[in-house]
């Protein structure tokens, strides 16, 4: 039997599968794939994030599917999000669905207020990040991000994970344009005002806004990953009718 694809985007943290953990069982009906963005690797050395390349990655994973339909529903996380909108304005004929976990889509609402004063208190930081230690990097960005303090990184994979943070390009740098015609979800944990500006947005464009607790990883409650299913259900329902 035909499976549709699904394709996970991780954010800036753990990648792969375990950045999915309420999202695994969903391989049972679905072809599951959780991506590695670029420069994201279990032993590797970290290397400079690139917007190209995320996309790149997810519309391989979706152009890769052999039976049946091509494409597929896209699921995708925080900076994640970049990369998912940039593969659907290219291809919208591989993305049946997107949905948008917290989606760190900046350029799109750089001169709405939350987002602007955002990008006045991070610009500082990235504009100097090649000139700070990872540590440093990672210390000032959890203070000024989530006004909290981060433990020193002691094995070699939080190092890597700190060095991976300071790597990361800044979100309101992205290419990024609206989705045409591509049926899509935003989904956010209604803590942080920045979050639900861009959410606003991007239901005024014509996406499906729902809020479901847990911060920035409301995928990982119960209600949110209930949320993420139905929509990909439907949606998948509604492609399997047209096809």
């Amino acid at each position: 039997m035909f499976k549709q694809r699904v394709v996970f985007v991780h954010g800036a943290g753990s990648f792969g599968a375990a950045a999915w953990p309420r999202q695994h069982g969903m391989a049972l009906d679905y072809d599951a794939l959780f991506l590695r963005r670029h420069g994201f690797d279990p032993v590797a050395e970290p290397v400079e994030s690139s917007f190209a390349e995320d996309a790149a990655i997810v519309l391989r994973s979706l152009a890769g599917v052999d039976r049946g339909m091509a494409g597929g529903h896209v699921v995708a996380h925080s900076q994640g999000a970049i990369a998912a909108i940039m593969a659907a304005v290219e291809r919208p004929d591989l993305v049946r669905s997107l949905t948008l976990v917290e989606p760190s889509c900046l350029s799109l609402t750089a001169e709405l207020p939350a987002t602007a004063a955002h990008i006045e208190l991070m610009k500082p930081l990235f504009d100097v990040r090649h000139q700070l230690s990872d540590q440093d990097f990672q210390r000032e960005f959890v203070r000024r991000m989530f006004a909290g303090d981060s433990k020193e990184p002691a094995t070699p994979e939080e190092q890597r994970q700190a060095r991976r943070l300071r790597l990361q390009a800044p979100p309101w740098e992205a290419p990024l344009h609206i989705v045409p015609g591509v049926p899509t979800l935003v989904l956010t944990g209604g803590w942080e005002p920045l979050y639900e500006e861009i959410a606003g947005y991007l239901r005024e464009t014509g996406a499906l806004h729902r809020t479901a607790a847990g911060g920035h990883r409301p995928h990982d409650s119960l209600e949110g990953d209930r949320i993420i299913r139905a929509f990909i259900r439907d949606a998948g329902s509604i492609q399997v009718r047209a096809s």
